[in-house]
């Protein structure tokens, strides 16, 4: 990679060199509503689904969703999505974490009854089934301009994803980086500027739930960390109002993340 490229490290910049379409097109949305907030939408019901897209919306860059935790899915549900997530100005991210083979994957990206790559800009990945896991997806995705994260950390507490297996992870991603866009991580690993890093299990305050989800702060993943965007489901969604404590971690996620990478 040239050394121009290595020093980018303003979001603009990084929008102005990377050939990613998602890429570029995420970093254009961060920009232009200036929030590096992503909200994970993990809810039961197309109306909730709904509910939380259209009022969240303008406060995000990314909705995260777990298309098949929904009990009453339909295919509308996912057009009236798309036509939220245009409106806003934010990306849909279906967390599938695909980890079979590449047929099989491919299979479950493109048909199914969710029919994910209709609708999701990006989806991510494990890599344990190794590099056949990028290429089924790819087959896919790569001719319709999607995105793939690969996972190369969790938030959990005594996850496996560390080490070799992480290291791994961000070497296949740059690998592909025709694909892959970023990973889902803890923290900064790659410094190809296409590359983003989306960290989940952030509160305002640190913290632990009782199945072992382990929460850290904005200025321990932003500032200590450098990921570039912060997934935040209960904290937000649990609040007495949800839409202004969206506000506020736009609002702080922002202002914390400019002052770190320009």
């Amino acid at each position: 990679m040239p050394k121009s490229l290595l020093s980018c490290s303003s979001f603009s910049d990084r929008a102005s060199v990377t050939s990613h379409p998602i890429a570029k097109k995420l970093f254009e949305i961060m920009l232009q509503k200036k929030t590096n907030l992503a909200l994970a939408c993990d809810v039961l019901s197309q109306k909730e689904l709904l509910y939380w897209a259209e009022a969240i919306g303008p406060y995000i860059c990314i909705l995260k969703t777990h298309i098949d935790m929904l009990s009453d899915f339909t295919l509308e549900c996912t057009k009236q999505l798309r036509a939220i997530a245009d409106r806003h100005g934010f990306l849909l991210f279906e967390d599938r974490k695909f980890a079979d083979i590449g047929q099989t994957v491919m299979h479950q990206y493109q048909g199914g009854i969710y029919r994910i790559a209709d609708w999701a800009d990006l989806i991510n990945a494990h890599v344990v089934p190794g590099p056949g896991i990028i290429e089924g997806l790819k087959e896919v995705g790569l001719r319709q301009g999607k995105g793939l994260l690969l996972l190369a950390e969790m938030s959990s507490s005594k996850t496996l994803a560390t080490g070799a297996y992480t290291q791994q992870a961000i070497r296949l991603g740059e690998e592909h980086a025709d694909f892959v866009c970023g990973y889902i991580a803890l923290r900064k690993w790659s410094s190809h500027p296409g590359m983003l890093h989306l960290t989940p299990g952030v509160k305002l305050q640190q913290g632990q739930d009782s199945l072992g989800q382990r929460y850290r702060c904005l200025e321990e993943i932003i500032v200590q960390n450098q990921s570039d965007i912060i997934i935040v489901g209960r904290d937000i969604m649990q609040a007495k109002d949800p839409v202004a404590f969206a506000k506020l971690y736009q609002q702080r996620a922002w202002s914390i993340a400019t002052s770190v990478f320009g």
